[in-house]
């Protein structure tokens, strides 16, 4: 689909690794800074950690983007934008002195109240105090998901399983293939038509360069975008974001296989450890794959100001 580049056949499909191609062990210089060292200590905490700072990494990268506002300090680190929607105003990590907890959170519910935003609150094993999400409750605050974090060694991976031999894996590399990523972004996860947009702006202005630690990738069913992955190395893992399929093309192997190229590319590079959060339908899929749960993560959601009707 995109000329001059080499066309691989990996795992029983096209895949569209760019001129640099999958033998490549290094990194560029910008991969490596957001990477630094491939994870070495394969310990279950050490897993959990990295499992939860890929998570942070991920979602903080869209700080680079000029619609994000980042926030990072010791003790808190979260993004606000002008955009009404959960997703894109988000606490990532927050360590409170339990002294200090419930005026610091209301503190920091106040940044996304003066800009009038609904916003997503982040906790998992690194968060404090401990009873954090019991305070977040109190606050008014509600819990949407909680979700297991997981991991798997590379190494382990089946490289050999049955694709679908019509299926294309690409690496979105131009304005035309991100538009695909997120129109079936959208189709698969129903975002409102605002958010929509935004996701396209924010993804369009951090870059598709491929030494960019944050890569998407398209799947594309008979000339047709039907599938979305993301993939962001950091912590020294390859956490795996986004993977949805369009409901008319599920039941393939097709998440399966948006799942695995990017690990595969991952793995290719150096990266022993992949990593992701899953939410329950995808669990039973992470699982046959080999992924492990080493911590869980929760997200708790502040819908807004509730508007009171006059007397």
């Amino acid at each position: 689909m995109f000329g001059g580049k080499l066309l691989v056949a990996y795992l029983g499909i096209r895949y569209n690794y760019g001129e640099r191609g999958p033998g490549r062990q290094a990194l560029s210089r910008g991969c490596r800074r957001s990477m630094g060292h491939f994870l070495e200590d394969f310990s279950a905490p050490a897993l959990a950690k990295a499992i939860e700072a890929n998570q942070i990494g991920h979602l903080a990268d869209l700080g680079r983007s000029p619609q994000v506002e980042l926030h990072e300090g010791r003790a808190l680190t979260c993004f606000v934008s002008d955009i009404p929607y959960p997703a894109f105003n988000r606490v990532l990590h927050a360590r409170f002195e339990a002294d200090d907890a419930d005026a610091e959170i209301e503190a920091t519910l106040g940044i996304f109240k003066s800009r009038k935003v609904p916003m997503t609150w982040h906790t998992g094993p690194s968060t404090r105090p401990l009873d954090m999400g019991r305070r977040l409750l109190a606050h008014g605050l509600a819990q949407l998901e909680d979700e297991p974090g997981m991991a798997i060694d590379l190494l382990s991976l089946d490289v050999d399983p049955p694709m679908p031999s019509a299926l294309t894996i690409e690496r979105v590399r131009d304005l035309k293939a991100l538009r695909a990523w997120v129109y079936n972004f959208d189709r698969n996860f129903q975002l409102p038509g605002p958010a929509v947009e935004a996701i396209l702006v924010i993804e369009a202005s951090l870059g598709l360069r491929e030494d960019l630690p944050r890569q998407l990738y398209v799947g594309w069913l008979k000339g047709e975008p039907v599938a979305t992955s993301l993939l962001f190395l950091g912590a020294g893992v390859a956490g795996i974001y986004a993977v949805g399929t369009a409901p008319r093309a599920r039941r393939q192997g097709i998440g399966r296989a948006m799942t695995l190229v990017p690990l595969l590319e991952a793995r290719a590079k150096g990266c022993r450890i992949g990593t992701l959060h899953s939410s329950p339908m995808g669990l039973s899929l992470y699982r046959r794959l080999g992924f492990q749960e080493y911590c869980r993560l929760r997200h708790y959601v502040w819908a807004g100001e509730v508007k009171r009707r006059a007397p």
